[in-house]
């Protein structure tokens, strides 16, 4: 529905911006609008289709394809509608729904393309270019020029000061009764002289001729003349944060809002939404040596922000920016989002709440260890190996949680790991690394597991190692495997499954690893859990990147990655690679890994090489497991008929 959407407010947006507001039409209510009104509606509906509230600094995240900002462009809604319209209209019940939806709606089934809108792919071209260079190019004269100096003069028309900057205009007052005139122009015009426009009231204010409250209000003055400039605003702003050019300002309370009212309350209650995880929360507390400070973009941002008053009628634009803020904020050094949390929870006390989560995301996003103890913490609770009395009984509740807030009868509560991992981890810039540490983390909880077990016991009928307590582990060691195997897809996707199955597992083996277990617990069967519990974690990554069966594109991935790892399986298996890990532990990897296979993951088999196979089912005859051998054969499909008849005769 959304890329449907988007292609019925592109030719308003088209259409209404590129119309000069001489012309208004009166609702039935008796309200007016101009061209001006309809294209900022549409426009800002639109920009909120493709997440455009996430700053330039996403367009670095690592993933399966594309950033995760990009995914949502305009060209990318336009595609995704364009194949839904060309499948659209085969069945008798899509022309139900289009006779339905063509009572209230001009829906069309022509393809479009951003060719269609030149204004539009224009504007998101120079949106584009702002966030990948500074600005140039502006010349004396033009049109755009003029508008530039227009617009200047109209949000700081009582400003004396004057002087060139950046290579634009500056705010001066010349011409202030031309305003009205200059700028009667359609949208498109506005937006396109807009960063020219933020370019120089932003270096202006850097160098003392503008005010950091003048600066706010000419903001204010140029979103209320045209709501849409509030895109170019956001845009701009935080593309100059991420350049890192400009230097901070103190929030001291007289230039710029002071967050010192309400800051120490933030950290106390950062502290308390964290404190499950064992993660230190960095200090807040600011001084007259260490006052809070903000990029100048980044304090421009928020001022705007906070001028604007919390009714209807501005709603719809602080939803706009407002994500876009918080998502800046989060990207940007420590503490600049509690600061910002800590402005405007003072303006709105009812989403404090909500600004001390999204401040407390930001103690993982510039630091790995506490990243790596985050997810310690989601190992811990669900296995219930916490301290912590929250966290004892284990279980999908542990890992999630019950929700958050100061509603709670003891104030602000803390908040499950799983809740925080799931909000942090599209943040953490070197996934890479996210598969080591979990392996790690998924072996050191199998010797938690195995030392919680319950120890040998006398009975009647003579000694017996706690059988019971030996299937509860096991029990526990499948939920430790499928946690890992979640963590790790839902941390890269297919590309750091595969990364861990071609280059992590065959590492990992090979290496050497220290036996730190219970020294009450015989090694063996530590070694045996943890062999059981990295092929659950593997075939449980496995199946989440490529699915059972062949049905999904992703599959076509996994014969190649697949057979590499049963040809290191192989190889090592015939004695062609040195093992470092507890031969136990390669034993009972290899073992089940195969039997999950051939009881779950049947069509994979067929994505083996046969050669591969049978020099894994003689390992398998090795090791005195010849049924598992035959079965793996049987699976191969008729290019294994003669490997197995001739396993047949060699057994």
């Amino acid at each position: 529905m959304v890329p449907i959407l988007a292609g019925m407010l592109m030719p308003l947006c088209e259409v209404f911006g590129s119309t000069a507001p001489d012309v208004s039409w009166t609702l039935p209510t008796g309200e007016e609008l101009t061209s001006h009104a309809v294209f900022t509606n549409a426009f800002t509906l639109l920009l909120r289709l493709w997440r455009f509230d996430h700053p330039p600094v996403e367009h670095v995240m690592m993933g399966d394809a594309t950033p995760v900002g990009s995914q949502l462009s305009p060209e990318y809604l336009l595609l995704v509608r364009n194949s839904k319209v060309s499948d659209f209209g085969k069945s008798p019940k899509d022309h139900l729904k289009m006779k339905r939806l063509s009572k209230n709606l001009n829906l069309t089934l022509e393809l479009i393309f951003m060719d269609s809108f030149p204004k539009l792919k224009g504007w998101y071209r120079q949106h584009n270019k702002c966030i990948a260079s500074t600005l140039s190019g502006l010349v004396q004269g033009t049109t755009v020029h003029q508008i530039v100096d227009a617009l200047l003069n109209m949000m700081f028309r009582k400003v004396s000061r004057s002087g060139q900057s950046s290579g634009s205009s500056s705010p001066s007052t010349s011409g202030a009764d031309d305003v009205p005139l200059t700028l009667n122009v359609p949208a498109w015009d506005i937006l396109e002289a807009t960063p020219y426009v933020l370019d120089a009231a932003l270096t202006a204010c850097a160098h003392g001729r503008l005010s950091p409250r003048e600066l706010a209000t000419g903001l204010k003055d140029l979103a209320d003349f045209l709501p849409a400039t509030l895109a170019t605003i956001v845009s701009y702003f935080s593309a100059e944060v991420t350049r890192g050019i400009w230097k901070p300002v103190f929030m001291n309370g007289s230039d710029w809002p002071s967050p010192a009212a309400n800051l120490s309350n933030i950290e106390q209650q950062i502290k308390k939404i964290i404190a499950a995880t064992g993660v230190d929360v960095p200090s807040l507390t600011t001084g007259s040596s260490s006052p809070a400070m903000l990029p100048l973009p980044l304090a421009a941002l928020v001022s705007l922000t906070i001028t604007y008053k919390l009714d209807k009628g501005s709603e719809r634009f602080l939803v706009l920016i407002g994500p876009a803020l918080s998502s800046l904020a989060e990207g940007c050094p420590w503490p600049c989002m509690p600061i910002i949390a800590s402005l405007w929870a003072q303006k709105v006390k009812r989403w404090n709440d909500f600004f001390v989560f999204s401040a407390s995301r930001t103690v993982f996003h510039h630091s790995s260890d506490a990243v790596v103890q985050l997810l310690r913490s989601c190992f811990t609770s669900t296995l219930g190996l916490s301290p912590s009395t929250i966290y004892s009984n284990g279980g999908v509740g542990a890992l999630l949680g019950h929700g958050f807030g100061s509603h709670f009868s003891e104030g602000m509560s803390p908040v499950s790991p799983g809740i925080l991992y799931l909000r942090v981890h599209r943040s953490v810039r070197d996934i890479m690394f996210m598969t080591e540490e979990i392996v790690s983390l998924l072996m050191s909880s199998v010797r938690d597991i195995a030392g919680s077990r319950e120890k040998p016991k006398n009975t009647k009928f003579g000694l017996r190692y706690g059988q019971v307590s030996l299937g509860a582990a096991m029990a526990r060691v499948k939920l430790a495997a499928s946690l890992g195997a979640s963590l790790v897809w839902l941390s890269g996707g297919l590309s750091l499954v595969q990364s861990l199955i071609k280059e992590t597992l065959p590492s990992w083996f090979i290496s050497a690893h220290s036996a730190d277990q219970d020294a009450g617990e015989p090694a063996g069967i530590v070694a045996m859990l943890g062999g059981y519990a990295l092929a659950y974690f593997v075939v449980l990554c496995g199946t989440f990147a490529w699915g059972v069966d062949s049905a999904s594109p992703a599959s076509k991935r996994r014969p190649k990655v697949l057979g590499s790892h049963l040809e290191f399986l192989a190889s090592a298996v015939d004695g062609k690679i040195s093992l470092g890990c507890d031969y136990a532990t390669w034993r009972a990897y290899v073992v089940r890994f195969v039997s999950l296979m051939v009881g779950c993951t049947q069509k994979w088999i067929l994505d083996v090489n046969i050669d591969v196979l049978k020099r894994l089912s003689y390992g398998l005859i090795r090791w005195n497991e010849e049924e598992l051998a035959m079965a793996l054969l049987g699976l191969g499909g008729v290019r294994a008929t003669t490997a197995a008849a001739e396993l047949i005769i060699e057994i």
